[in-house]
């Protein structure tokens, strides 16, 4: 009964309402909500040629690191959380950053049936998958730049956090990553998802690497 009426409450909520945020393997925020994805250690991130992303490319997830922070995309929605099994955050479509709309369809470890046929060297064709308006908010997305800020260090600090020492309430997270993360995100997006410039909400420092 209590499931029927969560589905129930559920229905209700105005479309435009802000989804909640959702963990991935580590719990569940919201009950019952959840996008299937556990990654049990620190990835081994590698960068993307010629982008300032990383992936791993011996995980069944696709999984990247961008601008401080980690970003997935599962069941056609983008998520993206500061540890890298979460807990998880959705992202609007129109605003996932652009460098990770480039990269390339290879890159993706578990790419979506949609994306059968497309070539490999190319960046996914979101225009056609998510139409118009999108495209028309996100104009000029597929553009090519050759000035590319330089890609965020990598948080070694979190190979030390996996399993039962996995980091599981934001404070604890919030402790280690400001001990030994201080790069500040640049990307806007990216911004308004980290914690710690949430907290801050201070002019953009520069960023300072890990303290490994």
């Amino acid at each position: 009964m209590r499931r029927l009426i969560l589905s129930l409450s559920l229905l209700m909520l105005p479309l435009g309402a802000p989804r909640a945020e959702v963990s991935v393997g580590v719990g569940i925020a919201v009950p019952g909500v959840s996008i299937g994805i556990r990654v049990p250690a620190y990835p081994k991130l590698v960068r993307v040629p010629g982008y300032p992303v990383y992936y791993d490319p011996q995980i069944d997830v696709n999984l990247f690191f961008y601008d401080g922070l980690y970003w997935v995309l599962a069941d056609d929605d983008w998520y993206v959380s500061d540890w890298y099994d979460g807990p998880w955050r959705l992202v609007a479509r129109v605003d996932v950053p652009v460098y990770l709309l480039r990269v390339p369809v290879r890159y993706y470890r578990r790419p979506p049936p949609y994306f059968r046929g497309w070539v490999v060297d190319r960046p996914p064709r979101w225009d056609e998958r998510w139409g118009r308006d999108w495209t028309e908010r996100r104009s000029g997305w597929d553009v090519r730049t050759h000035r590319l800020p330089p890609p965020a260090p990598l948080p070694y600090y979190q190979r030390h956090y996996a399993g039962e020492h996995y980091p599981r309430g934001p404070e604890e997270r919030g402790v280690i990553r400001r001990e030994h993360y201080r790069y500040q995100p640049r990307d806007p997006v990216a911004r308004e998802h980290y914690p710690q410039s949430r907290e801050q909400r201070g002019p953009q420092g520069r960023g300072h690497g890990d303290r490994r």
